[in-house]
């Protein structure tokens, strides 16, 4: 399953409130239709039906795309500091 980092769950958290989200909804990551390979991370208001929840910890929600999961579980979510504004990587985890 996808890890999530200390950085990004504070990351998440501070978006989802910057942007009105409500306390059920969270960052949601799937995979993008256009590009095989490459994921989209969105706010959304709620999970999907078939979203695996891989991190609740109370303020912060991740959800992950049923078809996204096999690709991401041997992955890390992290706030990526040197990007200007809000920004992710996924790198593997150790």
């Amino acid at each position: 399953m996808l890890t999530v980092t200390d950085n990004a769950r504070t990351a998440v958290q501070d978006l989802a409130q910057q942007a009105g989200v409500p306390v059920e909804g969270g960052l949601r990551i799937a995979q993008a239709a256009d590009q095989p390979g490459n994921f989209e991370l969105a706010l959304v208001p709620a999970p999907q039906p078939d979203d695996q929840v891989v991190d609740a910890s109370g303020s912060t929600n991740v959800f992950v795309e049923a078809q996204a999961a096999p690709a991401l579980e041997t992955l890390t979510l992290d706030a990526d500091p040197r990007a200007e504004g809000p920004g992710f990587v996924l790198t593997p985890t150790a």
